[in-house]
């Protein structure tokens, strides 16, 4: 069987997620862990299992603006963030905009501060309505993953996440 890890990621946390789900899929699963500029549709036709993961930005999934502003953030003297290449491309927003009919187990994830998601909002909750608006067959409730207010992924959230994709593997 086969699993596709789709993932947006700008500061590289939500990246190290995917890869981490990706080795807690792996006792189950073939899988291959990509960003959403390189997913092929042949790719999400050939897979068994789809989860999707972006960042939380201004209470849900990416846009243009906010892409825009996470590189500006960036590039700002001192900021200490490193973004990922080629964040300036399309975010999974825009792929789940133009995805085809997804009858298959999927499952959501996305990275955010820590603090209510009535204050973060939560990414995953839109990828995951994307999904099922597609066709998609939830296998768990979207997740997230926190970082720190200094964009830095939350201590032991990497193994949460691989426990994370080994949940998902044992109820697909």
């Amino acid at each position: 069987m086969r699993a596709l890890v789709v993932y947006e990621s700008m500061y590289g946390n939500t990246h190290a997620v995917a890869e981490a789900i990706g080795a807690g899929l792996e006792a189950t699963y073939d899988v291959v862990v990509t960003p959403v500029e390189d997913v092929s549709p042949m790719g999400v036709a050939d897979a068994d299992l789809l989860v999707v993961g972006g960042p939380t930005h201004v209470h849900g999934m990416s846009r243009p603006s906010t892409r825009k502003a996470a590189v500006e953030a960036a590039e700002k003297p001192g900021s200490g963030l490193r973004l990922e290449e080629d964040v300036e491309g399309p975010g999974v927003r825009e792929w789940l905009d133009g995805l085809g009919t997804v009858p298959r187990a999927t499952a959501a994830f996305d990275t955010r501060i820590k603090a209510p998601a009535l204050v973060t909002g939560q990414a995953s909750h839109g990828i995951s309505k994307a999904l099922r608006k597609h066709g998609a067959k939830e296998v768990l409730a979207p997740e997230s993953f926190f970082v720190t207010k200094e964009n830095q992924l939350m201590e032991g959230e990497v193994e949460r996440a691989r426990q994370w994709g080994a949940g998902i593997a044992a109820l697909a």
